[in-house]
């Protein structure tokens, strides 16, 4: 059987990529996918894009189907634990993605390693927030709540 901490790790990892791609890449425009390796190239920016939404879309997806099986649970402990997953998301993107293999920056120019080390800090804030959130959260939740 599933536990609320895996579902809600695996929805925060989606839901914060999904996050990071809508505000960081679409709205704000900072970066793409793959900005940093091909700053000028459009058409793999989107592809880089698409493939990684397509990505969080499957992590969500596989969230809910362990979500599915956890049985009842407590509403503050599945979200604590995706505000977890959000933030471990934002440690392993950040960290491997920026910092490792030069993929992109949070926002490229002459601030970017601040940018960087920003997003890991709130990375790891939400990490932090969502795990004591997860662990205050009643233990026993009955079927009816």
């Amino acid at each position: 059987m599933a536990t609320t901490r895996s579902a809600g790790l695996v929805l925060g990892l989606g839901i914060g990529g999904f996050i990071d791609g809508i505000l960081l890449h679409q709205l704000l425009g900072w970066h793409h996918m793959l900005s940093g390796w091909y700053p000028h190239d459009e058409r793999v920016n989107m592809i880089g894009d698409g493939a990684f939404h397509a990505l969080c879309l499957v992590l969500v997806i596989m969230g809910i189907a362990l979500l599915s099986r956890t049985g009842p649970h407590a509403p503050r402990e599945l979200a604590g634990w995706m505000i977890a997953g959000w933030g471990v998301f934002n440690l392993v993107e950040g960290v491997i993605d920026h910092e490792i293999l030069g993929v992109h920056h949070v926002r490229s120019g002459p601030y970017q390693l601040a940018y960087d080390l920003s997003f890991l800090a709130f990375g790891a804030i939400l990490v932090v927030v969502g795990y004591l959130m997860a662990r205050v959260a009643p233990r026993r939740v009955t079927a009816r709540g």
